[in-house]
C-alpha cells in the first residue's frame, strides 16, 4: 500500500509559473471537520493548475488490484473546472509536467455548466487516451466527496463515489482500447435488387380532376382601390394577392406497404483478424508519480486524502472515517451559514435604524426651521404695528 494522505512527506513539484498558471493554497477551507486537516486548494480564478508528487518508490500493478482513492471538495460551488488526478509512469519529467504529458490513468470529476457533470476514467495506451464509454455522474455541491477507482487483474473495474458503487464492468467492453472483435465483411455489399423501401405510392390512387387548376394565391376579395388612387399617375390598380385557402399543394399519391419490402439490409460481420484479446489491459509496468492538471474558471477546489493501494479494505476504512468527517463538515457549514444569516439580518436592521435616525434628524431640522419662520413672521408683524 502507498498512502500519500495529504501529500505530506512527498516532494511537491510545480513547474515554473507562466501567465495563466494559478497558485496553490494549503488550507482546510471555509468550513471543515478539523482545521488541521488541510489540502491543496486552487486560489485564483480562470487559471491552469499543475502540480505533482513522486511515490516513495516505483511500482507496477501487474497481477494485483489497483485502488486509486482521494477526496475533492468544490467549495466554490464550481461552475466549470476539473477535479481529477493523473497517475504517471517513471518517464514523467516533473519540471515540464503539463496537459500534454502522457499518463497512465486520469480519474475524477469534471464539471462545466449543465452539460458536463461526469467522472472521467481515461486510460493512456501507446500515446492514445481512451475514454470510458459510459456516463458516470459526478457530485457538484460544495462538500467533500470521495472518489475511488478499482482495477482488477481479471480486466474488470469499479467506480465508487462516497462509498457507493456507481459503475462497473469490463475494460474491454467499456473502452475502445482493443480493436473490435468483429468487423463488417469487406467483401459483402447490399444486393442491387434489395428492396428497403417500406412504403410505396399507391398505384391505384388517382389525382382528382381540377387539382392543378387551383392557384396557390388569389386576389384579396376584400381589398378596394384607395380613394386617392390616380390611374394616370399610379397605373392600373391591382388588388394584392393572398394565400388561396382552397389550395392543397402538390398532389401526391397516398402510400401503401411495399409488398416487395425485404427489411433493412444488415451488413454481415466477420471476425476481425486484427483483434487479439489482452488479459493485461488493467496492468501498467510503471507507476511513479501522481499529479493534478486542471483548468478552473472559479477557483476554490480542495484536493486531499489521496490513497494508492492494492487492498480495497484499506480504502473502505477511510470511507468509514470520511462519513464522520462529512457530518462534522456539514455541521460547520450550517453554523457558518446561520452566522452569515444573522450578520446580514443585523446589518439590515442597522441600516433601517440609520435610515430612521436620518429621517428623524431631517424632521427635527424642519421643525426648527418652522419655528424660526414663525418667529420671523411675528417680528415682522410687530415692526408693522410700531410703524
Amino acid at each position: 500500500m502507498m498512502q500519500l494522505g495529504n501529500l505530506v512527506g512527498s516532494k511537491l513539484t510545480q513547474k515554473k509559473a507562466e501567465g495563466t498558471d494559478g497558485e496553490w493554497g494549503w488550507t482546510a477551507g471555509k468550513f471543515y471537520a478539523d482545521p488541521k486537516n488541510k489540502g491543496l486548494q486552487t486560489t485564483q480564478d480562470a487559471r491552469f493548475y499543475t502540480i505533482s508528487a513522486e511515490f516513495p518508490k516505483e511500482f507496477s500493478n501487474d497481477e494485483k488490484t489497483l485502488v486509486v482513492q482521494y477526496t475533492v471538495k468544490f467549495e466554490q460551488n464550481i461552475d466549470c473546472g476539473g477535479g481529477y488526478v493523473k497517475i504517471f509512469p517513471a518517464s514523467l519529467d516533473q519540471e515540464k509536467f503539463n496537459s500534454e504529458s502522457e499518463y497512465n490513468i486520469m480519474f475524477g470529476p469534471d464539471v462545466c455548466g449543465s452539460s458536463t457533470k461526469k467522472v472521467h476514467v481515461i486510460f493512456g495506451r501507446d500515446g492514445k487516451n481512451h475514454l470510458v464509454k459510459k456516463n458516470i455522474p459526478a457530485e457538484t455541491d460544495e462538500f467533500t466527496h470521495i472518489y475511488r477507482l478499482v482495477l482488477n487483474p481479471d480486466n474488470t473495474y469499479k467506480v465508487y463515489v462516497d462509498g457507493n458503487l456507481k459503475e462497473s464492468g469490463s475494460l474491454e467492453e467499456d473502452w475502445d482500447i482493443l480493436p473490435p472483435k468483429q468487423i463488417k465483411d469487406p467483401k459483402a455489399s447490399k444486393p442491387s435488387d434489395w428492396v428497403d423501401e417500406k412504403e410505396i405510392p399507391d398505384p391505384t390512387d388517382v389525382k382528382p380532376d381540377g387539382w392543378d387548376d387551383i392557384p396557390k394565391e388569389i386576389s384579396d376579395p376584400d381589398a378596394t382601390k384607395p380613394s386617392d388612387w390616380d390611374d394616370d399617375l399610379d397605373g392600373e390598380w391591382e388588388a394584392p394577392v393572398i394565400p388561396n385557402p382552397e389550395y392543397k399543394g402538390e398532389w401526391k399519391a397516398k402510400t401503401i406497404p411495399n409488398p416487395d419490402y425485404k427489411g433493412e439490409w444488415i451488413h454481415p460481420l466477420i471476425d476481425n483478424p486484427e483483434y487479439k484479446p489482452n488479459p493485461s489491459l488493467y496492468s501498467y509496468p510503471s507507476f511513479k508519480y501522481i499529479g493534478i492538471d486542471v483548468w478552473q474558471v472559479k477557483s476554490g477546489t480542495i484536493f486531499d486524502n489521496i490513497l494508492i493501494t492494492d487492498n480495497e479494505s484499506d480504502a473502505d476504512k477511510w470511507v468509514t472515517e470520511w462519513q464522520s468527517i462529512k457530518d462534522a463538515e456539514k455541521k460547520s457549514y450550517d453554523e457558518q451559514k446561520e452566522q452569515e444569516r444573522k450578520r446580514l439580518e443585523e446589518e439590515r436592521k442597522q441600516a433601517e435604524a440609520n435610515k430612521q435616525d436620518e429621517a428623524e434628524d431631517e424632521d427635527d431640522g424642519k421643525d426648527e426651521d418652522d419655528v424660526k419662520d414663525e418667529e420671523d413672521v411675528k417680528e415682522d408683524e410687530e415692526e408693522k404695528d410700531e410703524l
